[in-house]
């Protein structure tokens, strides 16, 4: 029998707060901020008199989910209640200065993954240190983190390589909640303690389907469990000219380019160990992204075992085994600044020299430090936990 949660905003909604009721506030939220029926924030609070919403600003994916990855986000008026909506995702990433002398609180209604690449801690993180500046309180709407009983996992990020996919030094895995990732971001950056509405009922034993809310998918690429299980892993594939299955119905899963031999690539594999996993030899052809229109051979990752899988491991030896399939055709995505994107995804330059090594030693190595990693992250987790 699934668990019985009650999130932040439903709290919100049958308790009330004194910190939101009665003040002029703006709402961080997107396509995931919904009650148990399917019912938006952004509408709930416009039509209840108690809440004055007078400003709406959209992270990566838009107010109501209508952006592609990647896309930016525009400015512009919610056609259903006529609030002004500001883009935190195009030509500014925070919020401007006249907003934040026109509200007093700042609400947030996310559904985040637990998974550093993801955005929308950075924009919250950049919320957070303009609101402190103006002395504006930030209150989360506290949500599942839906790969919870993943535990913590993957390297922390080194200071040179803080990015927009790496909000702060913590792992890719990192456990928390966003209100707890507010709370750490807060306790560590010294920036204005945020108010963190609880959840109700939320374990951290708990996957997002042991649970009763409905899965809303937070990004149009993590449209199932499996995706969103393999997405802290094979969303380090963005970072090379390797396809990582965007474009097609099953992102983060099917993973390939045009050259590779898909029964060749499955012998490389054999080298590493998989646990919780099965590939499959595939072909795919994405519709957008990267081979838009064009064959690929490569793999399908399936799932067998939700608790053995480490995911960021899976990862970096699927970047080994491409690279060995062919080392001329393998290229590293570098971006408009010439860094490389892998770099910014994992943390440091270490992942893409073990990758290209001359002997699989060395990302193995690499692995073990990481697990280190994970490890001395546990302290710095623990002041900050809300839930059991």
């Amino acid at each position: 029998m699934r668990r019985r949660i009650i999130t932040g905003l439903e709290r919100l909604l049958s308790q009330g707060s004194e910190k939101v009721e009665g003040r002029h506030i703006a709402l961080l939220t997107n396509h995931t901020g919904v009650d148990r029926n399917m019912r938006h924030i952004v509408d709930l609070l416009a039509s209840d008199d108690r809440f004055d919403l007078v400003a709406l600003l959209a992270p990566e994916h838009g107010i109501r989910g209508e952006v592609q990855a990647g896309e930016k986000v525009s400015s512009y008026v919610d056609p259903r209640t006529g609030i002004p909506v500001y883009s935190l995702y195009g030509e500014s990433y925070e919020p401007e200065d006249q907003l934040l002398r026109d509200v007093d609180a700042i609400v947030v209604d996310l559904q985040d993954v637990g998974v550093r690449y993801a955005t929308y801690t950075s924009t919250l993180l950049r919320v957070m240190t303009k609101a402190s500046h103006f002395e504006v309180d930030v209150i989360i709407l506290d949500r599942p983190n839906p790969l919870s009983p993943k535990g913590i996992q993957g390297p922390l990020l080194q200071k040179e390589y803080t990015s927009f996919v790496g909000f702060h030094n913590v792992p890719v895995l990192h456990g928390m909640t966003l209100g707890e990732a507010a709370c750490l971001l807060a306790h560590e950056l010294g920036l204005r303690e945020p108010i963190v509405i609880k959840m109700e009922g939320w374990e951290r034993n708990l996957w997002y389907d042991d649970t009763d809310l409905v899965w809303v998918q937070p990004s149009p690429n993590l449209p199932t469990m499996d995706s969103l299980l393999l997405y802290p892993g094979t969303c380090l594939i963005e970072g090379t000219n390797i396809s990582e299955g965007r474009g097609t119905t099953r992102p983060f899963e099917y993973i390939g380019a045009p050259w590779i031999d898909p029964y060749a690539l499955l012998e490389t594999l054999k080298i590493f160990e998989f646990p919780g996993i099965l590939f499959r030899a595939t072909y795919f052809t994405p519709m957008f992204s990267k081979h838009s229109g064009r064959s690929c051979g490569g793999v399908q990752v399936h799932i067998l075992d939700r608790y053995a899988l480490r995911p960021v491991e899976l990862g970096a030896y699927l970047l080994r085994a491409f690279y060995l399939q062919d080392e001329e055709k393998f290229e590293w995505v570098q971006n408009s600044e010439g860094k490389f994107f892998v770099d910014l995804l994992i943390g440091s330059d270490k992942l893409r020299k073990a990758v290209t090594s001359n002997t699989d030693s060395e990302l193995l190595d690499l692995i073990t430090a990481w697990r280190e990693d994970a490890l001395s992250f546990t302290d710095r987790f623990r002041e900050v936990q809300l839930y059991q």
